[in-house]
Parts: structure tokens; sequence; C-alpha cells
């Protein structure tokens, strides 16, 4: 079984971005980080995927997860893990 693809959003500075990539490294998946400072085009990007503005937004097989919030409410919830092993 493959895990999704995983997607951040995020930059280099953000508390909550880095609390976001240390929870799925936790998980041994794989990311794709998105420093939306490194081209307009990224922050732009995100806004039309997410319709929000802030880092981190987290995308996981195509679907919107939020923030850094909703991931860890998913986390405690036990559904992370079951939208990681199911894929999404």
């Amino acid at each position: 079984m493959t895990t999704p693809e995983i997607t951040v959003y995020m930059n280099g500075w953000c508390g909550y971005c880095q609390r976001a990539l240390g929870l799925l490294a936790s998980k041994n998946v794989g990311v794709k980080e998105i420093n939306v400072e490194d081209d307009l085009k990224f922050r732009e990007e995100m806004f039309k995927r997410s319709n929000a503005r802030t880092v981190p937004q987290i995308f996981i097989g195509g679907r919107h997860i939020g923030g850094c919030d909703n991931l860890v409410a998913l986390d405690l919830s036990g559904e992370l893990d079951r939208i990681l092993n199911q894929g999404a």
C-alpha cells in the first residue's frame, strides 16, 4: 500500500509549519514542501487550492486538510493514520 502524496505549503520561519512537518515526519511519510516565500506563484497556487492565505496549508492525496491545528486534531482522533493508510 502506498501513502498518498502529501503537500505542505509553508515557509521556513513558521513554527506551525515546523510542527506540522515534524508530525508528518513522525509518521515516516514523504512530504512535498512548497515554500511560498521562494516564489509568489506558489503563494497564489496555495490560495487557489485552499482559499487560505496562512501557512501551513496541508493536502493529503489532493484532500485539503487545513493547517497545523487541523492536522494535529486528525492525529489525536486517529483519523490521520486512517487517511495515510488507506491512501486517501
